[in-house]
């Protein structure tokens, strides 16, 4: 069924185009993503990279977002917020994550603490997900909040299995050629995941 009555997609936000201004000012939003996921879109116009990180293909690299280290999250080339999404690290690392930003949100949502995936076990992700839990023992609804703020359904989210899967697949092949991030030298950063991904 198509036209305006049919029915929304419960795994993807309604308005797509519109997630980075709830990003940043929704109060539900911005408790989940800065409090919890470690993504800040508050203030976009403090959002600098460092100087002479580039994307090798020559294509625009635009930080949109930060991690609470300053590591930063950038839309790759032109358009709006179905361009894939990077993370470039100060630790000199880069890497896919998402094709968009309603990826990027499921991600965040259903896995916050994605980023310590490298190297570990199911067991051992676990582990990290309880600690995480741990922490934040009102995870779950925080999360709850964000995701019907922002238009999706929390029941129609992907499992964290799916969503780590799906950093695995674009951590390798064209996406992460296209998404290849260089440093003032011109030499592309270690990849974000490499080969350790390879345990998830």
């Amino acid at each position: 069924m198509n036209g305006p009555n049919a029915p929304a997609d419960p795994g993807k936000p309604a308005q797509p185009d519109r997630l980075l201004p709830l990003l940043g000012t929704h109060e539900d939003v911005v408790a989940y993503f800065a409090g919890v996921a470690d993504l800040d879109a508050t203030d976009p116009a403090d959002h600098e990279l460092e100087e002479g990180v580039r994307l090798a293909s020559g294509a625009r690299l635009e930080q949109f977002a930060r991690a609470g280290s300053g590591d930063a999250f950038c839309f790759v080339g032109e358009g709006g917020e179905e361009r894939p999404v990077v993370y470039v690290s100060l630790d000199g690392e880069a890497g896919p994550l998402a094709l968009g930003l309603p990826e990027l949100v499921r991600l965040c949502l259903v896995a916050p603490w994605w980023r310590d995936t490298p190297g570990r076990t199911a067991d051992e992700l676990q582990t990290v997900a309880d600690e995480y839990r741990n922490d934040v023992p009102d995870l779950d609804r925080r999360r709850d909040r964000a995701a019907k703020a922002l238009g999706l359904d929390p029941a129609g989210l992907p499992s964290e299995a799916a969503a780590l899967a799906r950093l695995v697949e674009l951590s390798r092949g064209p996406v992460a050629t296209t998404c290849l991030v260089v440093g003032e030298e011109g030499d592309p950063l270690d990849p974000l995941f490499g080969e350790a991904l390879d345990r998830c």
